[in-house]
């Protein structure tokens, strides 16, 4: 039964990401977006883990102490700012790196379909926002990718899908600069909260 549920919710979250990607122009992301959910080691744990109102991958990772189905899924899916890491040639280190526009903007599709998959019809448009502003995940990510996505995640909160969408399909994915890279500070989004020290 568990696994009928997991099936059901897996594949609703994709619709919905698919829906997204759809309307902003990423044809081929939305039909391939987390493929790799129905393979054996992520189905097999998404299964055994599920309970409907949060990620299986938290449940596993508080059973286990880390999560077999996230780190194969955050390998395989560029939607996953945890993807975006290389080797620094001067400090040794692993460190995140920018992520490109077109995954930003499935990145953005993704968390709205996960809240709108778990929250049912409580979800509001500010719901992604609130999750990435109380997660500690900002300081894992990219500066230039925290801002863009804060940015992003902002419009969704204040003017609602149908404006930020046409943002993300006329101004992101065709390469125009985000307010602050053309010294515009005082737009909507380009100074407070999203540049707020961490």
């Amino acid at each position: 039964m568990k696994a009928w549920r997991h099936f059901k919710t897996i594949t609703k979250h994709r619709w919905l990401v698919c829906l997204g990607c759809f309307r902003v122009g990423l044809y081929w992301q939305g039909l391939t977006h987390d493929l790799s959910k129905y393979s054996l080691t992520e189905f097999r744990a998404g299964a055994k883990y599920y309970q409907g109102n949060r990620s299986p991958n938290a449940a596993e990772r508080e059973d286990k102490g880390y999560s077999e189905a996230w780190m194969h899924h955050k390998g395989r899916n560029r939607h996953h700012y945890e993807y975006w890491t290389d080797m620094n040639r001067q400090t040794r280190t692993y460190t995140p790196i920018p992520m490109p526009r077109k995954y930003l903007v499935e990145m953005v599709m993704d968390r709205r379909a996960a809240c709108m998959t778990y929250q049912g019809k409580d979800y509001r448009d500010d719901a992604a926002l609130a999750y990435f502003e109380r997660s500690r995940e900002r300081e894992l990510m990219h500066e230039q990718t925290r801002r863009e996505l804060h940015y992003i995640l902002t419009m969704l909160a204040r003017q609602g899908e149908r404006e930020t969408f046409r943002y993300l399909r006329d101004s992101v994915l065709a390469g125009k600069p985000f307010p602050w890279e053309t010294g515009r500070e005082g737009d909507a989004y380009g100074t407070g909260s999203a540049d707020h020290p961490l």
